[in-house]
């Protein structure tokens, strides 16, 4: 059965904060969940973005789901130290975590002053980083030349199996690239189906993995306050590559979205004060996908955790049953 996850979203909720959610997530019904990896919020107005590694020690130590996060490998973090902090978390919580890994965006990778690539070369530099962690993982000595540079890494703990390593992919084309060497891939809800097509890509080109969803959505007692959270919070997160790849600051979001329409929102943001419709989405999302994490674009998450709890999973899983 498809797994229906929790997204806990750092650029917008204080990490705090965000262990109380993910707590509350767990009581709710959640199977699992996720969390993102930002250096920078995407807006000024949700004003966050706290450490994931440190966050996820404590996720993991206060629930008992499974929990996994998204990695830029290669500027902001070298692959030989993302290799070390995820087995780490392995090791401490067998089974129980996984790390999908993506070439990053501008905004979160350019505070280390190293020069943003261009995008094929970030798509290489991703898939170098990959094969780096995955044979540190196994154990492997590991020396390397190239776009990333290693010299003699071994990772001294790492958990019995290793951790699972996904693609985060936006498009079909790394879709069609992380059939070759991930385990599995994460990709979002797009408008137009967009997503569907990341998934029939990867399939098409050998994967065999686990194809996930991450899905945003707002909920609100009224449609016009479901419609505000979505405009307020999620309409600098509307636009696809290259431009959300390569504004480097929120300030550069917050400009290029002063234009964004509400309808262009809603187009990106699964928007209702229904219940009933957001089932409706969910239950449709799980029959092409093997896990789906939702994530409600408000920065309170209290009141979607208890209509989740109360409503939306049990029917869900209903359904799915």
């Amino acid at each position: 059965m498809t797994a229906i996850g929790f997204h806990a979203s750092h650029e917008q909720i204080a990490p705090s904060q965000l262990l109380k959610d993910v707590v509350q997530a767990e009581q709710a019904g959640f199977d699992a969940a996720m969390c993102s990896d930002h250096f920078m919020p995407w807006s000024q107005r949700q004003g966050h973005s706290g450490f994931a590694s440190s966050w996820l020690g404590a996720a993991l130590a206060s629930t008992e789901f499974n929990i996994g996060s998204v990695i830029a490998p290669g500027q902001r973090y070298h692959p030989a130290v993302v290799a070390q902090a995820t087995a780490t978390l392995g090791e401490m919580f067998p089974g129980r975590y996984w790390a999908a890994l993506g070439a990053g965006q501008a905004m979160n990778e350019h505070v280390t002053g190293d020069r943003w690539p261009d995008h094929q070369t970030r798509r290489r530099r991703l898939e170098e980083s990959a094969d780096i962690i995955r044979r540190l993982h196994r154990g492997e000595t590991v020396s390397r030349s190239g776009l990333v540079e290693v010299d003699t890494a071994y990772l001294y703990d790492r958990p019995a199996d290793p951790i699972p390593t996904y693609g985060a992919c936006i498009t079909p084309a790394s879709a069609q690239r992380a059939a070759v060497w991930a385990d599995g891939i994460i990709t979002l809800n797009q408008p137009g189906g967009q997503h569907h097509e990341v998934r029939k890509a990867y399939r098409e080109a050998g994967g065999t993995g686990p194809v996930m969803l991450q899905a945003h959505l707002s909920w609100a007692p009224t449609r016009a306050r479901a419609e505000e959270i979505a405009y307020d919070q999620w309409r600098t997160n509307v636009f696809g590559p290259p431009l959300d790849q390569d504004l480097p600051t929120p300030e550069h979001f917050d400009s290029a979205a002063a234009e964004v329409g509400l309808q262009t929102v809603l187009d990106a943001v699964w928007t209702s004060e229904s219940a009933q419709q957001h089932i409706e989405w969910i239950v449709q999302a799980a029959e092409d996908f093997d896990a789906v994490y939702l994530h409600h674009v408000g920065q309170e998450q209290a009141p979607w955790l208890e209509v989740a709890a109360e409503t939306i999973l049990p029917a869900v899983n209903e359904e799915l049953n």
